[in-house]
């Protein structure tokens, strides 16, 4: 990865991890609403990426509309719509969803009710259900509200694919593929042929920290590595660049995808050996070591989330591990 890349992704570790909290769509304190603040990377001439508000999210404008991969936390849709409308006079004509977290969903109620949503079937399933986010929530924490639920329906998915779906033709086509389970049970690549750039999602969210391994929605320390393989393998021909679910700047590569995939299987193989030891996941976590390639902690908020995420995939993993 680029330095310059690298250096942003190290100030971040903090506002990544709290990207994953839902805030309610009201203010702050005493009611003061802050700024939601929506910025614009250009990719190529007509594919954004827009962040802030939760996951980043893709702007693809096409000959008769307008493709938004993710939609970021509750409250964030119609700024994410204001924003795209000074990208562009097209209306939205599509949202395709990585995965069911609601720093990525959330924002779907607030598009127009005659928006296409699409996602992979597992992720619609989870959408349902809207379960707390395993290595976020407490164990056998309630689930909250349901946004969906909330709003009668409006931004659930309206189709779903199994393992590969095409919308549209020519530069305007997108090639949706689903190659296992890691982050969820439902995490769908989304590619852009003509403009050679895929978008992962939280699958390969950061590749400076611990992944989120949420088992409450099907995610999988055992199949995260070799689904993240089985993804380079398939679109390394067709991408050069990898828009990835919280990276604060720039694209990734598939030689970083790579070296993600090599940090899961090595942390799993650690699991093997420590499970067959008779370690306790509690033990592994206070020890563990993560590699020095990683982050280290901003602030002490940051330090709990970061622990409290690896002792929820050593758990995950001690779980999986037969």
């Amino acid at each position: 990865m680029k330095r310059a890349i690298v250096l942003v992704a190290l100030v971040a570790v903090g506002a990544a991890v709290s990207a994953y909290q839902q805030p309610p769509a009201g203010g702050g304190r005493g009611g003061a609403q802050a700024p939601r603040v929506v910025e614009v990377e250009k990719v190529k001439d007509n594919l954004f990426i827009l962040r802030g508000g939760g996951g980043n999210s893709a702007v693809f404008v096409q000959a008769n509309g307008v493709t938004v991969v993710d939609t970021k936390n509750p409250g964030w849709g119609q700024p994410l719509l204001d924003k795209i409308k000074e990208l562009t006079p097209k209306a939205v004509t599509t949202i395709i969803n990585t995965h069911t977290h609601g720093d990525h969903v959330s924002g779907n109620v607030e598009f127009p009710a005659t928006v296409d949503v699409v996602t992979h079937e597992n992720t619609k399933a989870n959408m349902e259900q809207m379960r707390p986010v395993t290595g976020i929530a407490k164990p056998g924490a309630p689930a909250g509200p349901n946004i969906f639920k909330e709003n009668g329906g409006r931004g659930m998915a309206k189709r779903t694919f199994k393992d590969r779906m095409t919308l549209g033709s020519g530069n305007d086509r997108i090639e949706l593929y689903y190659f296992g389970r890691g982050h969820t049970s439902g995490d769908a690549w989304v590619l852009f042929p003509a403009l050679r750039v895929a978008h992962a999602g939280d699958i390969f969210a950061w590749n400076n920290q611990l992944p989120i391994l949420d088992a409450n929605n099907g995610g999988s320390a055992l199949d995260i590595a070799d689904t993240l393989m089985k993804a380079h393998g398939a679109l390394i021909k067709s991408a050069d660049a990898i828009i990835t679910g919280h990276m604060p700047s720039g694209t990734s590569t598939f030689d970083d995808l790579r070296q993600w995939a090599d940090f899961n299987r090595g942390f799993l193989n650690q699991m093997r050996e420590a499970k067959k030891a008779g370690r306790t996941p509690e033990d592994v976590a206070k020890t563990y070591t993560p590699p020095a390639s990683f982050t280290k902690p901003a602030n002490d908020n940051a330090a709990a989330a970061a622990a409290f995420r690896l002792l929820s995939n050593v758990q995950t993993a001690f779980g999986e591990i037969k």
